[in-house]
């Protein structure tokens, strides 16, 4: 299936890229993950499990066992607080 993928603030600085669009064959948040830290490098320095990153599906915070559609977006945040 055909996903876009959109990284905000730190992940988008390190990764390069605020989006890009990928084929996967993940069928959960949590298997894309995984897809992408497969990548090596800078993604999976940022994405690695154990990192604080937010997910969210559809523009609609999720948890990792959420299941992905074709033409989902899936965006990553790094944890933010504010004041």
């Amino acid at each position: 299936m055909n996903i876009q993928l959109r990284y905000f603030a730190s992940i988008r600085e390190a990764i390069g890229t605020g989006s890009e669009s990928v084929q996967t064959q993940a069928a959960t948040l949590a298997a894309l993950r995984a897809e992408l830290v497969a990548r090596g490098g800078v993604y999976a320095d940022v994405l690695a499990p154990g990192k604080a990153v937010r997910v969210a599906l559809n523009q609609a915070m999720s948890d990792e066992a959420a299941a992905l559609v074709d033409g989902a977006e899936v965006g990553f945040f790094p944890p933010v607080t504010g004041g």
